[in-house]
């Protein structure tokens, strides 16, 4: 501490970093003339009170903001991966069924040579394996005398009047629709009945 002057004012210098040195001082070391003005320590408390408490919504504000911006792009990252999962899960459903699709002709000779009694031997357990895989993935069959005709999904090719049906009936099917996931792979070939 310097001595006083003559108006009874007394300096002292408490940085830590000597400013012509640029040195840490050790604490308790005494400061170099014409230092900064002693301050009351109970003003220094405040002072650094209300500094910290700036600093502190500042922080508060930026972390508010920080995580809002997480929080989005998050969402963001959410709403991308569940739409790539579900346009990789439509085209891996194209594909099947696109493919399932070219198997339908052999699916037919299958039914052919099941209905002339040639469906036996060897052939007769890899056609129940090809028709057994074709169902576990999912191709469904429909198409059967008795149906209601569905112009969406039948196809008719002759068209009769009959007083045994009360509405348009197939009453013969000439080749099976096979339907995979909803969709129509192919219509079912019929022959309609109206009313008299």
């Amino acid at each position: 501490m310097s001595e006083p002057n003559d108006s009874g004012f007394s300096f002292q210098d408490n940085r830590r970093i000597d400013p012509e040195t640029f040195e840490v001082r050790e604490s308790g070391a005494p400061a170099p003339e014409g230092g900064e003005a002693n301050v009351d320590d109970t003003f220094a408390e405040i002072v650094d009170g209300i500094v910290v408490e700036v600093e502190s919504e500042s922080s508060d504000a930026k972390v508010a903001e920080l995580t809002s911006d997480l929080q989005r792009v998050h969402a963001e990252y959410a709403n991308y991966r569940k739409r790539v999962d579900r346009e990789r899960e439509t085209t891996r459903d194209q594909v099947v069924g696109a493919t399932l699709a070219e198997l339908l002709p052999i699916l037919d000779d299958i039914g052919r040579a099941r209905e002339h009694g040639d469906l036996d031997g060897a052939f007769k357990s890899v056609a129940e394996a090809l028709e057994a895989t074709v169902t576990r993935l999912g191709v469904e069959r429909f198409g059967i005398p008795g149906d209601e005709f569905d112009p969406t999904i039948h196809e008719a090719i002759s068209h009769q009047h009959s007083a045994d049906v009360t509405g348009p009936t197939c009453v013969s099917v000439f080749q099976q629709g096979y339907r995979f996931k909803g969709r129509v792979l192919r219509p079912a070939i019929v022959a309609v009945a109206d009313p008299e």
